[in-house]
């Protein structure tokens, strides 16, 4: 069985609230998940305490267990400490579009 650690959307319509779950891969987004590890509210101010919550042992049990955490998950893990993330560089990604090119 393949684990994710994933956000799980919850809120109302345009007030997004995730619920950061392990789930099993194959199951869809906000569907069955095998435990809650933490919340993330992106409304809050970026400095506020309560934007992120973390139940940090089992994050680290997770992860030492072979869960792959996607990427936003994993920059959440960052910044709480829990685990180092490489910066993507990808400049082909900035460069103008063929139509802006012509």
């Amino acid at each position: 069985m393949s684990a994710k650690i994933r956000l799980s959307r919850g809120g109302a319509k345009k007030r997004p609230y995730y619920y950061v779950v392990v789930a099993h891969s194959a199951s869809p987004r906000d569907g069955r998940y095998i435990e809650q590890i933490g919340t993330f509210n992106p409304m809050l101010p970026k400095d506020s305490a309560d934007r992120v919550k973390l139940i940090e042992d089992r994050c680290k049990y997770w992860l030492s267990v072979g869960a792959q955490p996607t990427d936003r998950v994993e920059r959440l893990f960052d910044g709480a400490g829990l685990l180092k993330r490489e910066p993507r560089n990808n400049p082909e990604k900035s460069k103008p579009k063929k139509k802006a090119q012509e």
